[in-house]
């Protein structure tokens, strides 16, 4: 090696040179690194900047949104309440779960009753209205729907018959309801020219006796007080013209609860009631529930007992028998040997006069006589080849007449345990009735008409038919308690009155129509009296109750509580002092008990 030449050899940098140009290469690295990461900030900035107005944007579109749901489910319940006000979800709207199909009812091609409560197909017209969103996995509705009144007794003296084998409540009841007032001992009064009877019978009830709470165990609701004078019916708050009045008539159910004076209305937690503002319709009663009945399945019928103090109900393969003061069931009637499968639908009940027996007619064709107190079945009649959808017991206690959709009407004689007398007609029965007097059995029929036949010889009486008649089916029928008019209920959404022939020579005759009551919106599927014949009932698929005048074919009130087509309405056959109890039978899967009150206005 030579002295004085440079590390690494002749051609080679000196290493402060190499050095130096790896700290520059390096330095360059770094600076194009640094100037990458700053883009790279920058644009992770700016996406941060997008990201950022875009959370703004979204929460503004929640904020909005929570808005615009506050307002919708405000509006929505207030719309809810409203349409609950007025009658519940109008007929064939989606208010709840789906239904299986309704039991196939009726034969041949006049049949109602397979699309009546579904609307599909053939001549059935709307279905049932849907239940509740709150009621799961309600049966599929059943197509007869049937309930009369049965005649009024008057009750015996001494202790009432109890055959239930239960303790009853002893004493006067609750607040007064326990001893029956025979219906005897009303005071003549300017009477019911029409139907017979006292028009209220004792002293005129004041209006502040009528805000006393008749049932303790009833919410106790206030209840409007009635004007002395048809005057205060236009006050101020009264929003109906004279012309709307008479524009609207008897369909109450038009009324909007907001536009009525307190004294022509009566609200519950879940009811309400219109009294008909018109001035030749003066006020003359007041309605509250007593109890409410729940039932596992759709309540086709309910039934008083003679005695008042019982009422029956009927549904899916079972029928129950409820203390009419406490609301509590005292007795369930099932028949557990049934062959058949699924939905058994009990479609008509009543009691014997005595109150022993409960009848019981159903889809199976067989009819039930069921000893009360024993619960067994005493009586078993068969040979109707189709549903059994109404029975009337007679109010001598030997006899019950069933009507089918057969097409035949048929009496059973308990003492003789056969069927003594069949009448047969055109077209399927849907209701039967017993006359007071035992002599006669009315019969209403897919046809139209009504049929009246003495139940002695099985010769027919009347029957209604022509101008004057239904134009569509028949579903109830009902007499009067003296047995000189007959009611009659209709696909027809009306209601018609029948003056009945006081003298018998041997041939049938037409019937005379002397009122038609026009006011629900829907079909009419029950009628009934009042045991003194003041007042008409009505139930229909429009799911309201009104009470009529039989006079004067006014709508007295109408009555709405039920989420569903009202089936069946009763009477209870006992007149408590100024008014009285009746029941209700609903598709929503409840029986109601409610109380009417009557009251005199005016001096």
């Amino acid at each position: 090696m030579y002295r004085g030449m440079p590390p690494g050899g002749p051609g080679q940098p000196a290493p402060e040179t190499r050095l130096a140009e790896l700290l520059e290469q390096v330095r360059r690295e770094f600076e194009q690194q640094a100037a990458l990461r700053s883009e790279t900030d920058h644009q992770m900035n700016e996406q941060y900047r997008e990201v950022e107005l875009i959370n703004g944007k979204i929460y503004q579109l929640q904020q909005t949104h929570v808005t615009m749901k506050k307002q919708y489910e405000e509006e929505l319940a207030r719309l809810r309440h409203e349409l609950e006000q007025r009658g519940g979800a109008p007929p064939g709207a989606h208010a709840g779960p789906s239904q299986p199909p309704p039991p196939a009812i009726g034969h041949g091609p006049a049949n109602l009753f397979q699309g009546i409560m579904t609307g599909a197909g053939g001549q059935g017209g709307p279905g049932l209205a849907p239940p509740p969103q709150d009621q799961q996995g309600a049966p599929g509705m059943p197509g007869h729907m049937q309930g009369q009144a049965p005649p009024g007794l008057n009750v015996p003296p001494g202790p009432p018959h109890n055959p239930f084998g239960y303790n009853q409540p002893q004493g006067p009841g609750i607040n007064g309801y326990g001893p029956q007032v025979p219906q005897s001992t009303a005071s003549p009064g300017p009477g019911n020219a029409l139907l017979g009877g006292g028009r209220l019978g004792g002293p005129a009830t004041t209006p502040q006796q009528i805000q006393a709470n008749p049932y303790a165990g009833s919410p106790a609701m206030g209840r409007p007080t009635p004007p002395p004078g048809q005057a205060a019916r236009f006050a101020p708050d009264f929003q109906y013209s004279q012309a709307e009045i008479e524009r609207i008539g008897n369909t109450l159910s038009d009324y909007d609860l907001d536009k009525l004076p307190p004294h022509l209305k009566r609200q519950g937690e879940d009811w309400h009631a219109v009294f008909n503002p018109n001035h030749r319709v003066p006020r003359r009663l007041d309605v509250e529930l007593v109890h409410n009945l729940a039932h596992q399945s759709v309540v086709c019928c309910v039934r008083f007992s003679h005695d008042g103090r019982h009422v029956a109900t009927g549904c899916n393969r079972s029928a129950q028998i409820f203390d009419v003061v406490t609301g509590q069931e005292i007795c369930h009637l099932r028949d557990t040997n049934t062959n058949q499968d699924g939905d058994l639908y009990i479609r008509s009940v009543c009691f014997s006069p005595d109150g022993k027996y409960l009848a019981t007619g159903a889809e199976d064709k067989i009819i039930r006589v069921w000893d009360i107190q024993q619960r067994i079945i005493r009586y078993q009649f068969t040979g109707h080849e189709q549903d059994i959808y109404s029975l009337d017991f007679a109010p001598d206690g030997r006899r019950i007449a069933s009507g089918s959709g057969d097409r035949t009407i048929r009496i059973w004689d308990l003492q003789e345990n056969k069927c003594v007398v069949e009448l047969h007609i055109d077209d399927g029965v849907t209701t039967v009735a017993m006359s007071p007097d035992n002599r006669f059995v009315a019969a209403g029929s897919l046809d139209k008409n009504v049929r009246i036949w003495d139940v002695q010889t099985g010769t027919p009486v009347e029957r209604t038919e022509g101008e004057q008649g239904h134009k569509d089916s028949v579903y109830s029928v009902a007499f009067s308690p003296r047995g000189t008019h007959l009611v009659s209920g209709s696909l027809d959404k009306t209601i018609r009155m029948w003056k009945l022939n006081s003298h018998f020579d041997g041939r049938a005759r037409s019937g005379e129509c002397v009122r038609i009551f026009e006011g629900h919106k829907d079909f009419v599927l029950s009628v009934a009296l009042t045991p003194d014949g003041n007042w008409v009932m009505s139930g229909s698929k429009d799911r309201g109750v009104q009470f009529w005048d039989p006079e004067t074919g006014h709508a007295q009130l109408m009555l709405q509580g039920h989420k569903n087509s009202v089936i069946s309405v009763a009477p209870s056959p006992i007149r408590d002092g100024n008014g009285g109890l009746f029941a209700t039978g609903s598709g929503d899967l409840k029986a109601r008990i409610w109380r009417y009150t009557e009251y005199r206005q005016g001096p």
